[in-house]
């Protein structure tokens, strides 16, 4: 081979077989089962023609049958006209596991984005460790996982989970910022089912075991979509709320006037006159922000707190809502598992949190003693005080015991705190504090109409004299008691005051997060 039109031929064929390396049978399968290849999925997910490859010839080093890409394909491109790094895994090659070649190829992708500044989105297709590699199949597991730390908090990280992975292959989507899992086609475990059976005897389906839906439930994936499209659409949506560095201010997009939302009459007829009375919190918050245009995160699991990104005033905020619909919007410890995260994920990328609160309280209960509440509802309280990001408190409805004070409350350094007439702040509700206070009086009272109205007559003094939002305007944890009306133009000119906020923590290493 002397000639250069030789050479370019020589280079042709050999990007042309790297193009879809793997062999005749796993292309088959693939193509029979209907799912489409990494190159394909990687350009639908980035702006049209923006992807460029590296590391296509690719190959596993002194293997004379080795196939190129060894099995991933890496490179960059743009979303929205802003750069990100991209990685697929290709299950035709290997069966997407992780080799040497594939690892120092990711790595080389993920150093990049640390140098330029970027997201990276990992497209995870695997069956976990290549099993004859050995110990460089774990090394490369951990090189990879090595890197996601100086990224973590520095530039977003997505995983995009399309089908089954397995081991090694979920300890690294885990760790990233975001997990978007394909209904029907994903699947999560650290062992699958065979090992589970030879070692447990336990038997189960790798559907039941890891299914997309069941790793929502578990509290390991973020959002699960219909189909592929639907992960890129989601995908790049919360793309559109982050910057590309936490040293990067988020996307800015056109937002209406504060004369256009100067007065929302629907919302002073928003809230039940019913203290009791149940309604859903999504169909407040749309209300509150510039549209309807919300990006709940974690729909499923925990759904009694709800973490939203939106936008007020053009700019990416985060939501954090109790919901009465669920466990009359108490907090858990799965909720505060999933409010804490949310919250440490929208203080390192400098987005404002919005706290709206209605909930009676932490979840009273057996079993929630045994999963750990103390130390789970602790960690939102840390989240909450630790973050440095403007936060803004509206308190619609109830604001009870230390639930009042982890929902962005002034104590727990809250920046500003307003309160709807209807709001009700207290360290407990009436019924819980009748029985407190006046249960034995009640107790001894024989007559049980004499009784229900006597503790009915404590419930309303209670209710008027100590539940009532303005004994905490009058001290000072309230800065406004608005109509529910004003409300969108208290939260956007809050949040303008709010813009050029700078917090220093004393000097020291870092601090001790509850457990």
């Amino acid at each position: 081979m002397s000639t250069t039109a030789e050479k370019l031929a020589d280079l042709r064929s050999r990007l042309e077989t790297a193009r879809d390396p793997g062999s005749e049978r796993a292309r088959k399968s693939r193509d029979e089962a209907g799912r489409s290849t990494p190159r394909d999925r990687i350009s639908r997910l980035l702006d049209e023609g923006s992807f460029t490859e590296i590391g296509a010839l690719g190959k596993t080093p002194g293997d004379p049958k080795a196939i190129y890409s060894d099995g991933v394909v890496t490179g960059y491109g743009r979303i929205d006209g802003r750069p990100v790094c991209v990685y697929a895994h290709d299950k035709t090659v290997y069966g997407g596991s992780v080799g040497v070649t594939f690892g120092k190829k990711v790595v080389e992708i993920m150093e990049m984005a640390i140098k330029i500044g970027c997201p990276v989105i990992g497209i995870q297709d695997s069956g976990g460790a290549r099993i004859q590699d050995a110990v460089t199949s774990l090394a490369m597991y951990s090189e990879i996982s090595r890197r996601q730390l100086p990224l973590s908090g520095r530039s977003p990280q997505i995983s995009i989970m399309m089908g089954k992975s397995a081991g090694g292959a979920v300890y690294a989507p885990v760790t990233t910022d975001l997990v978007v899992a394909v209904d029907g086609e994903a699947e999560m475990y650290v062992t699958g089912p065979a090992v589970i059976k030879e070692v447990t005897g336990e038997s189960i389906s790798s559907a039941e075991l890891g299914g997309a839906r069941q790793q929502e439930l578990n509290g390991n994936v973020q959002a699960v979509v219909a189909s592929e499209e639907d992960a890129f659409d989601f995908v790049r949506d919360y793309l559109g709320h982050m910057p590309l560095t936490c040293f990067d201010p988020a996307p800015v997009t056109a937002a209406p006037t504060d004369e256009e939302v100067a007065a929302d009459a629907d919302l002073d007829a928003f809230m039940p006159d019913d203290t009791n009375a149940g309604y859903d919190m999504m169909d407040l918050l749309p209300l509150l922000g510039d549209d309807e245009d919300l990006l709940e995160l974690q729909e499923n699991f925990a759904p009694n707190i709800i973490t939203a990104l939106g936008r007020i005033d053009g700019r990416s905020v985060g939501f954090v809502a109790n919901n009465p619909m669920h466990l009359a919007g108490c907090i858990d410890a799965d909720a505060a598992d999933k409010a804490a995260r949310f919250i440490r994920i929208c203080d390192a990328y400098n987005i404002p949190l919005v706290f709206v609160v209605d909930t009676p309280g932490y979840l009273p209960g057996v079993e929630q003693e045994k999963v750990g509440l103390i130390h789970r509802g602790a960690k939102l309280a840390f989240a909450a005080v630790d973050a440095t990001v403007p936060k803004v408190t509206l308190i619609v409805r109830k604001a009870y015991g230390g639930a009042y004070a982890v929902m962005g409350s002034k104590n727990l350094a809250g920046d500003l705190n307003f309160a709807w007439p209807s709001a009700q702040i207290a360290v407990m509700g009436s019924a819980a504090a009748v029985v407190m206070i006046q249960g034995k009086q009640l107790a001894a009272i024989e007559d049980q109409t004499q009784r229900a109205y006597m503790k009915k007559m404590f419930m309303d003094f209670y209710d008027e004299n100590m539940t009532s939002p303005y004994v905490a305007a009058e001290r000072g944890y309230i800065d406004a008691m608005i109509e529910p009306s004003q409300s969108r133009v208290m939260l956007r000119q809050a949040l303008r005051q709010l813009r050029t906020k700078r917090e220093r923590d004393i000097d020291k290493k870092h601090a001790i997060s509850p457990m």
